[in-house]
């Protein structure tokens, strides 16, 4: 016992360790290893690479600067990551990969990197419950997160897993889940499944899409928890918002419910881990439009601030947290938003003081902009500047520092996914399948604008070189060094 606590709080002391010098050096938000390992790159979650060389024009019908395409399925929302070698994407079950397992299903896909060879995917039933817990088609919709040989990742069925990255193409069967159904060369090698309908009581509203973030030991995740079908009743009041688990066992560590019955809608926001005043917080927007920041390895509550006007009213003009938070220094900055169903509307967009304590919903606002739309988006920060679209399709520059507003870009169509800034330029693409890139800073220029056939509701992703952008049924790895030749995955 004693030798597993000096293990937890050693592997915990690094981690801090690495996340508090790169917070202190403004480069956290780079993973450095030319992988992209989860959602937002690194824990801060802030959408910035170093990476040079990256395309900047391409046509996916001509196969130029494209290095290989690979089949999804017929709607994906989750965002690709890439590590060890390997590329994996949420999606739904219509491109059918395997025969034996037809019909509506969650699906994570695995792919090698280097040709866009299909690999392996893990395969979920639909909750029995239908839309109200798990809508029809939608998929995966969770990034996952990569750590060794090991990805975590939330599946339909509102279940925290762990798999082995190899699938069972390593002919071996990790556990101690040992459970699996199917074990052929293309199926998913389960370690262990933490199902949050059994263990903490969630009732997730339409879908689970939470995307996991690490430090030490722990996994953190939202539970997805909102509203039954009525849209008036919390069926899981008591059911925790955030939940943290043991990355090695599956087990509990601790989880918070601060939101109680004030969930306004669901519960789609992913939390992030930064260093902040010499503490390691996780930061989560939450389903009362309140977000929220605890210390990592204990679950206590340090702050917490409400992003809504005190006189608005729901739906009209008070909106929920689905944005993910992104941690840059020692603030926070987070825009609120509603399901893109309930259409365009007022938002807001929050810089916050995450030193302070308690309430800080008067004290900790060190600026707030008013001229954005709801966004269900991620911002980008580099070189002391904010990035930040909004559903309406427009991307927003600010000075990070003090909310000054440099320039607006219309992108003439919704935007679902988040900016991407990489070797001085942004990448952001919209609903009309346009990939938008900027040149990053204070004098607004486009620089060019590609069509990838249709929809992209993900954000693009850099990662040894290459950019992985997903459409609504197709990956793409693109490329400015042109291919040898072209590797498509199923027949495209």
């Amino acid at each position: 016992m004693k030798k597993d606590v000096i293990r937890v709080l050693l592997a915990s002391m690094v981690v801090g360790f690495v996340v508090f010098a790169a917070s202190k050096h403004g480069s956290a938000s780079d993973p450095g290893s030319g992988d992209w390992p989860m959602w937002g790159g690194t824990p801060d979650r802030n959408m910035v690479s170093n990476m040079k060389g990256l395309p900047t024009s391409w046509d996916v019908a001509a196969k130029k600067n494209v290095k290989w395409v690979a089949a999804l399925g017929s709607q994906t929302y989750g965002n690709p990551v890439v590590a060890g070698g390997q590329v994996y994407c949420g999606t739904n079950n219509e491109g059918l990969r395997d025969p034996k397992q037809t019909g509506d299903k969650g699906v994570l896909m695995a792919f090698r990197e280097s040709d866009g060879e299909f690999l392996w995917q893990h395969t979920s039933e639909k909750l029995a419950a239908g839309r109200v817990n798990d809508w029809p088609y939608q998929g995966v919709c969770s990034s996952p997160l990569i750590e060794g040989k090991r990805l975590y990742y939330v599946t339909n069925r509102c279940e925290l897993v762990c798999l082995d990255t190899q699938g069972f193409r390593d002919g071996e069967n990790n556990g101690p889940y040992k459970e699996e159904k199917l074990t052929g060369k293309t199926d998913a090698d389960i370690i262990w499944k933490f199902d949050m309908i059994e263990e903490v009581g969630s009732h997730p509203h339409n879908m689970s899409n939470s995307s996991p973030v690490v430090y030490g030991d722990l996994i953190f995740v939202s539970t997805s928890n909102g509203q039954d079908e009525s849209h008036v009743h919390i069926p899981s009041p008591k059911a925790p918002a955030i939940i943290a688990v043991n990355k090695n066992t599956g087990k509990l560590v601790w989880e918070d419910n601060s939101v109680g019955e004030r969930i306004l809608h669901g519960q789609w926001c992913s939390p992030a881990v930064g260093t902040i005043g010499g503490v390691v917080q996780v930061v989560m927007g939450q389903g009362d439009g309140w977000v929220r920041g605890y210390e990592a390895m204990t679950g206590k509550k340090l702050w917490e601030m409400d992003s809504n006007p005190k006189d608005s009213v729901w739906p009209k003009t008070r909106n929920e947290l689905i944005s993910t938070p992104v941690i840059w220094d020692n603030r926070v900055y987070i825009a609120n938003g509603q399901d893109p169903e309930h259409g365009e509307g007022v938002g807001h967009l929050y810089c916050i003081d995450a030193t302070k304590r308690g309430d800080i919903t008067q004290t900790g606002v060190v600026w707030q902009y008013d001229k954005i739309r709801r966004s269900i988006s991620t911002c980008a920060i580099a070189d002391g500047l904010i990035y930040y679209p909004d559903f309406s399709g427009f991307l927003h520059c600010l000075d990070a520092k003090t909310g000054k507003p440099y320039w607006v870009h219309d992108m003439f169509a919704a935007v679902w996914g988040s900016p991407l800034v990489v070797d001085g330029k942004v990448y952001l693409g919209d609903e009309d399948g346009d990939v938008a890139i900027l040149q990053a800073g204070k004098e607004k220029k486009v620089l060019g604008e590609m069509n990838m056939g249709s929809s992209v509701y993900s954000s693009p992703v850099p990662a040894n070189g290459s950019l992985f952008i997903s459409n609504r049924n197709q990956l793409f790895c693109l490329s400015g060094a042109a291919p040898p030749a072209i590797k498509a995955s199923n027949g495209q």
